[in-house]
């Protein structure tokens, strides 16, 4: 069931079946249709090529005073009356729920452009020859990775009277060249996600990936402490997943478990954020699970923290309105943004700025030779007199929430900077850093001219990252400890 209609349909159906069993209830229906298609490989061949179609119903109630939430693969007449039922019988056996926000009133949502139709119906082949390019490209070193296509419908409705329904898609390719260097091996990485399938090159991100893996043979050890860094996106990308998770958490700020103070210049001010869900190159959402219209918000200004995410229950306990960020598990996880952007250098004038001039690396960024990716990045480069080139971050956890300091692990190339060249691939560190210390005032050195929208494993995740020059990053470790 992938029908826009029949999805506005199923949702208001299930809240008639609420209206029927449960006279006075309140309630949310949410119904979710996904085609992820996946064509996977490694050692250079295709090893997995995958669809599936899955559609699913999430009921929230709340009656008595007490609320429950069900969820249900089965979306006929009989299974989502045995939804109801169920939510109900959790519903009588859930505490009292004082701080219920009530349900979003009705309020009309935003439209973005028609989904792109090659990306929403891609057939096998059409990845698979991404896929080709890429091995291709890579000249004999051994490839890994998946390219993948995903079209996502969602309908809302709830008993106020609220009704929405929105369709996006996102074609993402991540994949690895691996260099064997006697008894090592080297990854290089490339990595794009677009709502157009057409703008992923394999051929491309195939020859990104094998420059940067055949770079790093003969990798030497430095020991730790303090480097200026220039972080690739892929890298950025870490920064940005937890800033949204345990920074711009509106229901973490509340509780004092976020740095984040509004109105604070806690940022360099070269850095812009701002969460676009209805920009067009990502996957686009126009409301979120509380039926809540999405728009775009600023959540850092110029180096200003400007705002914090909120679903009802997080802006009801700080005296404010829904951000339209609520997720499933919000209740005690907290409002997340989804769409986290990093506006590039020039790109950085707040509220006001359209992300529309942003360039894309398959639209003339221009690439360079070597471990570095692109001109952007060697620009950043060019200004280091020493220091270190870091492509990805990777197994990263957080230490302390309050100042989100982060310990993990460099991955996929690390290089050292000298007089501005690039000189020597270096082993992998263990770091312990900050982010928010990492970006503030004076400490971000330079922001790459393009961004690029990078994949996640959470497919409703969609990012765009600059690269970008710090004066400092905290590598903890090394290969002998």
């Amino acid at each position: 069931m992938s029908d826009e209609q029949s999805l506005v349909d199923k949702a208001a159906e299930l809240i008639e079946l609420v209206r029927s069993m449960a006279p006075g209830a309140q309630a949310e229906a949410t119904v979710d249709a996904t085609e992820l298609s996946l064509t996977r490989f490694a050692n250079s061949f295709i090893h997995q090529n995958v669809a599936d179609a899955s559609t699913t119903v999430r009921l929230r109630l709340h009656v008595d005073g007490r609320t429950a939430t069900g969820g249900s693969s089965i979306v006929d007449t009989s299974g989502l009356h045995a939804l109801v039922e169920r939510t109900l019988a959790a519903a009588r056996l859930a505490p009292l729920d004082p701080q219920w926000p009530g349900l979003a009133p009705p309020a009309a949502v935003p439209t973005v452009p028609a989904v792109d139709e090659q990306t929403a119906y891609a057939e096998p082949d059409a990845r698979a020859a991404r896929v080709r390019d890429f091995v291709a490209a890579t000249d004999g070193l051994e490839a890994a990775g998946y390219c993948s296509t995903l079209r996502w419908a969602r309908a809302f409705a709830n008993s106020l009277g609220q009704s929405a329904a929105s369709v996006s898609a996102l074609a993402s390719m991540d994949a690895i060249a691996r260099q064997a260097g006697g008894d090592r091996k080297f990854d290089g990485v490339a990595r794009l996600s677009s709502a157009r399938l057409s703008d992923l090159d394999g051929a491309r991100l195939g020859a990104r990936a094998a420059a940067k893996a055949r770079a790093q043979e003969g990798a030497t050890e430095l020991p730790p402490g303090r480097y200026e860094v220039v972080l690739e996106p892929t890298a950025v990308f870490d920064l940005l997943d937890n800033l949204a998770m345990f920074g711009f958490n509106g229901k973490a700020v509340h509780e004092g478990r976020s740095f984040v103070e509004v109105g604070e210049a806690q940022f360099d001010p070269s850095v812009t954020i701002v969460d676009d869900p209805l920009d067009p190159r990502g996957l686009a959402a126009t409301f979120d699970v509380e039926g809540t219209p999405k728009s775009r918000r600023t959540f850092v200004d110029a180096g200003v923290s400007a705002a914090v995410a909120h679903d009802r229950r997080s802006a009801a306990l700080a005296g404010t309105v829904s951000t339209g960020h609520a997720m499933t598990g919000g209740a005690s996880w907290g409002a997340v943004p989804l769409n986290l952007h990093l506006l590039p250098a020039g790109d950085n004038a707040g509220t006001a700025t359209s992300l529309a001039g942003d360039d894309h690396p398959a639209a003339g960024a221009g690439e360079v030779d070597g471990p570095v990716a692109d001109a952007s990045v060697a620009a950043l480069v060019a200004g280091v007199e020493r220091g270190l080139l870091v492509s990805d971050f990777w197994y990263t956890r957080v230490l302390d929430p309050r100042t989100l300091v982060i310990t993990g692990l460099t991955r996929n190339g690390v290089w050292l900077i000298e007089n501005g060249v690039v000189t020597l691939p270096v082993q992998n560190f263990r770091f312990t850093q900050s982010y928010p210390q990492a970006l503030a005032a004076g400490a971000v050195l330079g922001v790459g001219t393009h961004a690029i929208g990078l994949p996640s494993g959470w497919q409703a995740l969609c990012y765009r990252a600059p690269a970008l020059r710090l004066a400092s990053w905290n590598f903890t470790g090394n290969p002998s400890g």
